[in-house]
């Protein structure tokens, strides 16, 4: 399935990169970005404009229920948006997190 329609990125300040916050958000994003198959679905997914589901795991080695779990990951650290509809599902990078990654990481 494909879509041309992802949702927004939210719109958001790019805000802190220092102090406890800032810090905790950037553990939490790299937890996220632990996996090497976790870091080639972000890479997939910022290389494409537009939604993508099922090609996901025919890009990867691994089973569809393994690629789940990491797309669950990452969507629940705000890396990625999906949207559900019935059985559909639609992924897609949000490219103000990922900003919001590299601000973090540059701080280092």
């Amino acid at each position: 399935m494909r879509t041309d329609d992802c949702p927004p990125d939210a719109a958001q300040d790019l805000g802190p990169t220092a102090g406890p916050q800032a810090e905790a958000l950037l553990a939490s994003l790299a937890r996220a970005l632990g996996h090497p198959a976790r870091v080639r679905i972000v890479k997939i997914l910022l290389a494409r404009e537009e939604c993508i589901a099922g090609e996901i795991a025919e890009e990867l080695p691994l089973a569809a229920s393994t690629v789940s779990q990491h797309l669950k990951v990452l969507k629940e650290s705000g890396l990625i948006k999906g949207e559900v509809d019935g059985p559909r599902r639609c992924y897609c990078a949000d490219r103000s997190v990922v900003e919001r990654l590299k601000a973090l990481v540059a701080a280092l």
